[in-house]
């Protein structure tokens, strides 16, 4: 059992690796080089390029989900639940139903696989995909915090703050699904989003 959960630690970290890597790229790096192409350039790149990063993304994004269930199994059955995992797994979930039920369905329109309003699908998946940028930093905090920060393993879970961290994330996954970039509409602005937002939800947890 010990190797087991060894092994699916192990594949989450490989999986969310692939996974968010590429959320950084198509975020910090595709989309600027898109602005910048030749017609002739950006035509090769959503035909070959995007497609086969999207194969990688949203199947890194499933193995990392499937191999974060393992483990959240072991976590509740050692009764070791904290606000902490809570959090990060509560991101986590949403950033891969953001991949699978808005991005990618979104992408296929807007690389001109599948039929559809390209421009508006374009912008549904790239808010969304900010908004799961927005989510990865405190994801991998709380999930790092959970048995290495103060108030981690050995402690209760299901505080005021940690319910008040879990208004605030729906509100902005609405956000990400019909709202507006915002502050997160250039590259460094969702990135110091990104940081504000972690120091929020410790600032939530440790005062409320």
């Amino acid at each position: 059992m010990e190797i087991l959960n060894f092994l699916a630690r192990w594949g989450h970290v490989l999986f969310g690796i692939t996974w968010i890597g590429l959320l950084y790229y198509f975020n910090f790096i595709q989309g600027g080089y898109f602005k910048k192409a030749t017609p002739e350039a950006l035509a090769d790149a959503k035909k070959n390029l995007a497609p086969e990063a999207l194969w990688w993304f949203r199947w890194g994004a499933m193995m990392t989900f499937l191999t974060g269930l393992i483990l959240l199994m072991g976590v509740s059955k050692l009764n070791v639940m904290n606000d902490y995992i809570v959090i990060g797994a509560l991101l986590g979930t949403f950033m891969f139903l953001n991949v699978w039920l808005v991005i990618w369905p979104n992408q296929k329109i807007a690389l001109g696989m599948v039929d559809g309003d390209a421009p508006k699908a374009a912008g549904k998946a790239l808010l969304a995909s900010r908004t799961n940028t927005l989510f990865s930093g405190p994801m991998v905090f709380f999930m790092l915090a959970s048995p290495h920060f103060s108030g981690g393993y050995g402690h209760g879970w299901g505080s005021t703050g940690m319910w008040g961290c879990v208004v605030l994330i729906a509100l902005l996954e609405v956000n990400g699904l019909v709202g507006k970039q915002g502050p997160m509409a250039s590259v460094r602005g969702v990135i110091v989003s990104s940081l504000v937002l972690t120091g929020a939800f410790v600032a939530v947890l440790k005062l409320v």
